[in-house]
């Protein structure tokens, strides 16, 4: 099964932090990563994005190499005090059916951003604009490398108030299993806590 098969359920449902979990505590990005405004949630099938520092011609690309539903992730190469991503960039992804963009840089608009509605995860906001050089280098679809985790193209990319996860695509069913059992147990354990059970007994640490 691949990612783009997979009941939408299954994906709803999922959290970062629980399928981090659900993964042996892999796949976290770096928690300077977040979302740009209350609310956004992404969840998808990533298309990786190598962007020269302070340069944003590569993400411009990326709109029309990347498939609907996709999830852009962008290496900017340690040149994070740029925004590289605002309101017409939005626009565009949303006009070409992408889930999202995550993004080890900055970006901008973030009330725009919030109208429209895109899923945004970045390091943060930054008005410093961006150069647009056609003798850059820079990659489509090829694995980058955020923080300590590789990213491959169609690799399942969730994000939300928490934080973003990237849980390879060999693996993606069996997390997402794993993550609703988690959901299941925890949920018990909420219902015999809100009863008055201390967790000390109930995790065995008394």
């Amino acid at each position: 099964m691949t990612l783009r098969d997979t009941p939408a359920d299954a994906l709803a449902s999922a959290s970062s932090a629980t399928l981090h979990e659900a993964a042996g505590r892999k796949g976290a990005l770096p928690s300077a990563i977040g979302p740009a405004f209350t609310g956004a949630r992404v969840v998808g099938p990533a298309f990786p994005v190598a962007s020269p520092p302070g340069d944003n011609l590569w993400i411009h690309r990326a709109l029309y190499a990347a498939r609907p539903g996709d999830v852009l992730v962008v290496d900017v190469g340690g040149g994070t005090e740029f925004g590289y991503w605002g309101e017409i960039l939005s626009t565009a992804a949303i006009a070409r059916g992408l889930a999202g963009l995550v993004i080890n840089g900055g970006v901008r608009d973030r009330d725009a951003l919030a109208d429209l509605g895109l899923p945004v995860f970045s390091t943060g906001l930054c008005i410093q604009g961006t150069g647009k050089d056609f003798d850059a280098t820079g990659s489509l679809g090829e694995r980058v490398r955020i923080g300590e985790v590789f990213v491959e193209r169609g690799d399942l990319v969730v994000g939300d108030a928490d934080g973003v996860v990237v849980i390879p695509r060999a693996d993606t069913e069996s997390v997402l299993d794993a993550g609703a059992e988690r959901d299941a147990k925890e949920a018990e354990l909420m219902r015999r806590i809100r009863a008055g059970e201390r967790t000390l007994d109930l995790y065995g640490w008394a």
